[in-house]
């Protein structure tokens, strides 16, 4: 018997099988989807069986030299997918499959995670006469209870639990334990409201299977996910409930642990054995609900049901290194092959999908009022150039006294800052000289706490220096702000409030993001002050004061997709505000007061938002009316890359006639870890030789060592 191997090695030179030949004494049927250690060249390497066959090859074939899993790790449904996912992205085959499996599934040689047991004691004798008293302590506990783990009873004395275990009259037995434990704790289910009914009843009896339901935020669209769910489970069938951040699958779990007791979380923030024992739960058909980030929607469920994504307009769907995929498309493969539904959910959709919910290609669905029937918060926007001539750079007046307002009157209060780190970047006030990192075209953000400048693409990091490096004057100062800045001000101005900062910075260790929402949600903190991650999804019916220190942060960015960015997390944060019985405010701090995105997220007026965008769009040419693929050439020598992306775009010219060509240009980030990006966009409504053009580009260059090429087919930065 013969099989084809997928080996480890993620590289274009290699993305194919290789023939095996299956060892004639293996105890067990060889599975399609299995690892296998294989002879590769002068290398021992894992793999993943593709194929198994009878017909002997032409050729001669070196034989396996040993097979790791008896059970397919990736079943029939992912190995299909992992294929299409490649033709979509056309990253290697290898790639597709490892980035769907936590890190101790992957092929990859020398990986080791192992299962976690407890280790138990049972009395075999009873009659026994022990020798001494800490012997008889043991016995006297054994006698009460048929199993003690043993470490409990190490505590009294392990000489004595040895001797009774070398005589026979105890036995050692161990168990395999799951390193995450779920706290389940059944609630009544809610009623649902006369809107939900409706938006419920309309899923189950459709026969479409994509559904964009645009919520306002309070309008209860996580409990239309848990009926529906349900109904799902009810029908013997799984569901995937995604969520954007890691701190928004805390919540989501603790409400779903509240219902449902067949719960499976997959996210980075979880240890490798953690991932290891909930992925081999799901295989084993022990949950009925994956809850977690992106890469949950690989979940190896084999009767799913129904997939949501909720905050579908969310850019961390969207995978940014190879393979690129966004999370809605593979929720679309997955659900035809199951015939499930796919829930979007969003009180700020991306133009994308409500476009397309516009023309019928996804199933409308609206929630347009609160759960509680209370308004939707009052936004006050405050023009940041009149407090600026007052010197109140960081904090307005009137911000000020409606956070000395609202906690005062026992309420909380979040602030929104788009920043990470204690100021944007160190500049010299003599000759302007900026701190930049010396592998990466990006500024040094500076740390207060480390008293240090580190770079956010390539990690690098160094110690501020007394003087400017370039004129050797004692004259570098912080511009910008970040959270830190923030933090500090905060403090200076209530000195008696309790300040909680959410950053990527503070959020690090394992447990943070639950440890602090748990806080906040306990009342233990007066002000929650956050980056991005605070904006979407959480649910603090204290919150009655919502403030964005810096509006204009996102609108500043060279991107089409700022003003929707901008609008979206205006909208979604404001939406943190007044969530229960208590009304609720928003302050909007900005130095663009008249912005359409502004006052559009000012007035809750998502449709008034998208009809105008939509006519920008239009008049520029961007998505929704036009696709986009991103073409990266990068490289150690800037002229050798910019020399080959000349050649490519004179040969995209001549080949690709219904599209159009923005560059060859630097990419906005220039140059990361010593290497150069240039960059091609091509911007085409329908371009029947894209897929054919692309392949033969990058069979052209997969042997050139000097210049890599890359493809995106979603860019959501260029």
């Amino acid at each position: 018997m013969y099989c084809s191997v997928l080996v480890e090695i993620q590289n274009q030179n290699v993305d194919r099988s290789f023939t095996y030949q299956v060892p004639s004494n293996l105890p067990f049927p060889l599975q399609k989807g299995v690892r296998v250690e294989v002879p590769f060249q002068n290398r021992v390497l894992e793999g993943f069986v593709l194929d198994i066959f009878e017909e002997k090859p032409e050729y001669e074939v070196k034989e396996i030299i040993r097979v790791i899993d008896q059970e397919a790790i990736l079943t029939e449904e992912l190995l299909l997918l992992g294929k299409k996912m490649k033709e979509m992205t056309l990253a290697p085959l290898i790639s597709c499959y490892q980035t769907m499996l936590p890190k101790a599934l992957k092929a990859k040689a020398g990986t080791l995670v192992s299962k976690k047991y407890k280790t138990y004691i049972r009395l075999l004798d009873a009659s026994y006469l022990p020798s001494g008293t800490r012997q008889r302590e043991i016995m006297e506990k054994l006698k009460n209870t048929p199993y003690i783990e043993k470490k409990e009873l190490t505590l009294i004395s392990s000489s004595a639990l040895t001797a009774l275990l070398e005589k026979g009259v105890v036995e050692q037995t161990s168990e395999e334990v799951y390193r995450k434990e779920y706290q389940t704790k059944k609630t009544i289910i809610k009623d649902l409201t006369d809107d939900q009914k409706k938006i419920l009843e309309e899923i189950q009896n459709s026969s479409d299977e994509i559904f964009l339901l645009h919520g306002v935020t309070g309008s209860g669209k996580t409990e239309v996910y848990m009926q529906l769910i349900e109904k799902v489970i009810q029908e013997g069938k799984q569901a995937i409930v995604l969520v954007p951040e890691i701190s928004l699958t805390e919540q989501m779990t603790s409400r779903f642990t509240e219902r449902f007791d067949r719960i499976a979380v997959l996210h980075s923030r979880l240890s490798d054995g953690e991932k290891y024992d909930e992925y081999r739960r799901i295989k084993k058909g022990e949950v009925d609900i994956v809850i977690g980030a992106r890469s949950a929607i690989f979940a190896p469920l084999s009767k799913i049901g129904c997939i949501i994504l909720d905050e579908e307009h969310s850019q961390s769907y969207k995978q940014e290194n190879a393979p690129r995929y966004h999370a809605k498309e593979i929720a679309i493969l997955r659900s035809k092959y199951h015939h499930a539904k796919v829930i979007l959910g969003s009180a700020t959709p991306s133009l994308e999908s409500y476009a397309r919910a516009k023309k019928n290609v996804y199933h409308l669905l609206s929630l347009t009022r609160r759960i509680n029937q209370k308004p939707l918060p009052n936004v006050e926007i405050i023009d940041m150039n009149e407090e600026a001539k007052k010197g109140n750079v960081l904090f307005s007046k009137r911000l000020v006294e409606k956070i000395k307002k609202h906690t005062d009157a026992k309420n909380q209060v979040m602030l929104l800052l788009n920043r990470r780190g204690y100021a944007s970047f160190l500049t010299c006030k003599n000759c302007s000289h900026v701190m930049k990192c010396p592998h990466c075209d990006i500024t040094l953000t500076y740390h207060k706490g480390s008293n240090n400048l580190r770079c956010h693409y390539c990690g690098y990091a160094t110690s501020v220096p007394k003087r400017c490096p370039s004129c050797q004057e004692d004259a570098l100062t912080n511009l910008g702000v970040g959270t830190e800045k923030v933090e500090e001000k905060l403090h200076s101005l209530f000195p008696e409030l309790r300040i909680l900062r959410m950053d990527l910075d503070t959020t690090t260790t394992k447990g943070s993001h639950e440890k602090m929402i748990q806080a906040f949600q306990n009342q233990e903190y007066d002000i929650l002050l956050g980056t991005q991650m605070i904006a979407k999804g959480l649910d603090f019916p204290q919150v009655t004061l919502v403030g964005v220190i810096n509006a204009d942060t996102s609108l500043n960015i060279p991107d089409f997709r700022s003003s929707e960015e901008t609008f979206q997390l205006l909208s979604q944060v404001a939406g943190r505000s007044g969530r229960s019985e208590k009304e609720g405010e928003v302050c909007i701090q900005t130095f663009n007061p008249d912005h359409y995105a502004i006052q559009y997220a000012k007035k809750h007026d998502y449709n008034g938002f998208y009809n105008h965008e939509m006519q920008i769009r239009h008049q520029l040419g961007y998505p929704p009316y036009y696709y986009l693929t991103l073409i990266r050439i990068s490289g150690k020598q800037e002229e050798k890359c910019q020399e080959e992306a000349q050649k490519i775009s004179g040969f995209l010219k001549k080949q690709l006639l219904s599209t159009d060509l923005l560059g060859p240009s630097p990419a906005a980030v220039w140059k990361v870890n010593n290497v150069y990006r240039y960059q091609i966009i091509l911007k085409y409504k329908k371009e029947e030789q894209l897929q054919k053009v692309l392949r033969y580009l990058q069979n052209h260059y997969k042997g050139n060592r000097e210049v890599k090429i890359d493809f995106d087919f979603y860019p959501l930065h260029f």
